[in-house]
């Protein structure tokens, strides 16, 4: 492994533990956590003089949530590309940071989709504006955002021989991460999940089809949420209360329907190379994966683009227990228990951040043994169509 520049770690976590949280708004979780990660970090908002925010709050995102939080940053990015946001976002900040123009970057997320009762997923995606060049071609049949997903699931099978059997491993594998998490558990709890236990390929197989062929189990939660991360300098990472997660590689990419494309191939397949030729390290040296997983096609589709197999493997990749925190194989996947049995409040992007970090500190309540390399690779927008892709190395002293 080469040598990897230090110039901006995750000195500061903190992810909010309700996922119902009727009567609290997205702007104060998002308050809640800043404060709380602050507080992790050892800092005090007078230190902040970057804001990240991908417009998930009230009022104008930049202008607005700097005067809510009652500080004058150097640098605001609003950037807003969906639920891999966040991983732009850490990106952004380790580039301004290493530039000289920040210290000490917030980012933050609030979210009460599952209070609001948002359709997310399965609500149809065209609206009563004018038509849309980005969405003309789907709006009027009817697309939902799950159907995207279905396609390319049936896609990946018909090319590769992948089946529903393959996909539910991934579903087993974040569930039983979540029954060792306590506020994953609470979630499901709150979010009315039946029969909350570990669950088998058996289980999955058994919950009704959403979308051909992605079954209920198959499909993330939806739920309230959001999380802080703090990002800083080298100077200020070394005065902090952890030891720092340094930021090591990043990428960034889009992806959009073309004649001729395999729906197969997301945007990781951009993104991943730059991150890990950034980084200096191959995704065989990776321990912990956090992967966006609205549903189990997703993961499987972007293991295969960040480099962990070979396209069109990624079926036998991840089945049996391959992807379990105690597999002696790499990497472990979403040991909090993801999207699908923790938290998906619309935008996951953040969690993947968390999550990362807390493994590399050895905080998780799935702790991997030695890990010392985390990717946390968010995906925004609709797989099939429309989605940007981002990459995150992360590693620890």
């Amino acid at each position: 492994m080469v040598s990897q520049r230090r110039d901006a770690a995750i000195v500061g976590i903190y992810e909010y533990p309700l996922r119902k949280a009727p009567g609290v708004t997205p702007l104060q979780i998002k308050a809640e956590c800043a404060a709380r990660a602050l507080e992790d970090a050892g800092l005090s908002w007078k230190d902040v003089d970057g804001l990240y925010d991908a417009q998930d709050g009230a009022g104008m995102a930049g202008l607005g949530l700097a005067e809510y939080f009652g500080f004058k940053p150097n640098v605001i990015d609003t950037t807003a590309v969906g639920g891999s946001s966040y991983e732009f976002h850490a990106s952004h900040a380790k580039r301004d940071i290493a530039a000289g123009k920040c210290k000490v970057a917030l980012l933050t997320y609030g979210s009460t989709a599952a209070s609001d009762m948002r359709r997310i997923g399965t609500g149809g995606m065209g609206g009563l504006g004018a038509a849309s060049p980005l969405s003309n071609m789907q709006d009027p049949w009817g697309m939902t955002l799950i159907a995207n997903y279905a396609m390319v699931a049936h896609r990946h099978m018909h090319q590769y021989g992948t089946t529903s059997e393959q996909l539910a491993a991934i579903s087993v594998a974040t569930r039983a991460h979540a029954m060792r998490n306590p506020e994953a558990v609470q979630a499901m709890t709150d979010l009315l999940f039946e029969n909350i236990r570990e669950i088998t390929v058996e289980d999955v197989l058994g919950s009704r089809i959403i979308a051909d062929p992605l079954h209920l189990l198959e499909c993330c939660m939806v739920s309230d949420g959001g999380g802080a991360v703090v990002i800083a300098s080298p100077e200020v990472a070394r005065d902090t209360k952890h030891k720092p997660v340094w930021i090591i590689g990043s990428g960034e990419a889009t992806k959009y329907a073309e004649n001729g494309s395999d729906i197969t191939v997301s945007a990781a397949a951009q993104s991943g190379p730059v991150a890990f030729a950034e980084a200096g390290v191959t995704p065989q040296e990776i321990d912990i994966a956090m992967i966006y997983d609205s549903f189990t096609i997703t993961v499987l589709c972007m293991l295969e683009d960040l480099g962990f197999c070979k396209k069109g493997e990624g079926g036998p990749f991840v089945a049996g227990e391959r992807l379990h925190y105690k597999s002696p194989l790499k990497p472990v996947i979403n040991t909090d228990g993801g999207g699908l049995s923790s938290n998906h409040p619309g935008m996951r992007g953040l969690f993947l951040l968390l999550e990362a970090a807390r493994q590399l500190r050895g905080q998780s309540t799935s702790q991997v043994e030695g890990a010392r390399l985390a990717v946390a690779h968010g995906n925004g927008g609709m797989l099939a169509t429309s989605h940007t892709g981002g990459t995150i190395i992360l590693a620890r002293d």
